[in-house]
């Protein structure tokens, strides 16, 4: 797919300046010179359309933990803080329900204009060297708070090599971060195209069937095996589309296409709550906010991205 690295997330060429992460010296240097983004129970800091840079010591740092480097912005070091541990006013937490948290909160130490907000709410407003650098903050730094113990003799581990790394002092154990590979398929047949939706979805949202690759597993045999398990629905041969880093917390979303062999479904109530072929023209609909059953993907998803391209003939 010729337009694959234009979907949101998909990249900017950034360069992560793996070479400086060896270098304690260095990096201390790098953070003295560059800007850290904070990142609060999992939310980034923005302000107006643009994640909210600050100089290090800032004091909206304050509860902040080790910082993580992210690499070089056209030669400027950014770095991102975990600040999970500052306490907003009442009244001002998270919502921790629901599809899409809509709370914003504001630091003390900050003017109005800078904001904690859910990302998925403003993904598609970044550019995508700012998403490169969200998504990798927001990941990265997800990973450090639930990987703090070792795996091996569960010692607490240190992180190392710029946050790239986490390394056991009791047992010498070297960790590093994760990244969930998750197979997402465009499975049709002629003119349609099945789409399902899990349960807690906002009322009508579809979305192209998704699943997790299991260890052994092949991409191939992931999209067929996932297709199956949910809809009964049995697929032939499987092509690559395009990826997406997905830092919800860590996946990534592995585009694929397939073609069933057949329309009957049998629903996995354990898998998904409801399955159903859309015709191209119901989906156009959909698109166009005029379906009365179907609202599409959310726009930002490799599935709406994958779902549009498809309308426009431009899987190519």
């Amino acid at each position: 797919m010729r337009i694959a690295e234009t979907v949101t997330f998909g990249g900017s060429g950034m360069d992560r300046g793996a070479g400086l992460r060896k270098d304690p010296v260095a990096l201390q240097a790098a953070l003295r010179d560059g800007l850290v983004l904070p990142v609060w129970r999992g939310k980034p800091l923005v302000t107006g359309d643009r994640p909210g840079w600050l100089v290090s010591g800032h004091p909206a740092l304050a509860h902040a933990t080790a910082p993580v480097f992210l690499g070089l912005d056209d030669g400027q070091p950014r770095f991102a803080a975990d600040i999970s541990d500052w306490a907003p006013e009442a009244g001002a937490e998270a919502v921790q329900a629901g599809f899409l948290d809509p709370s914003v909160q504001h630091h003390p130490a900050l003017g109005d204009s800078y904001s904690f907000v859910e990302l998925r709410g403003v993904m598609t407003a970044l550019t995508p060297r700012d998403a490169e650098l969200v998504a990798t903050a927001k990941a990265l730094l997800q990973w450090h708070r639930s990987h703090r113990f070792c795996a091996a003799c569960g010692a607490a581990s240190d992180m190392v090599q710029g946050g790239w790394q986490r390394s056991c002092p009791a047992c010498g154990a070297q960790h590093f971060p994760r990244t969930d590979p998750v197979v997402i398929m465009l499975v049709t047949y002629g003119n349609s195209v099945l789409l399902g939706r899990s349960p807690g979805w906002p009322e009508g949202m579809f979305s192209l069937l998704a699943g997790f690759v299991e260890p052994g597993e092949s991409m191939e045999a992931a999209v067929r095996r996932e297709v199956q398990e949910e809809t009964g629905v049995r697929c032939g041969p499987v092509s690559y589309l395009a990826s997406q880093p997905w830092p919800f917390p860590a996946s990534l979303m592995i585009g694929a296409r397939t073609e069933a062999l057949g329309t009957a479904l049998t629903i996995d109530p354990e898998e998904i709550e409801q399955a159903r072929w859309v015709t191209r023209e119901e989906l156009i609909s959909a698109f166009a906010g005029l379906h009365p059953e179907i609202k599409p993907a959310r726009n930002g998803a490799i599935a709406h991205f994958i779902l549009r391209n498809w309308l426009a003939d431009r899987l190519d």
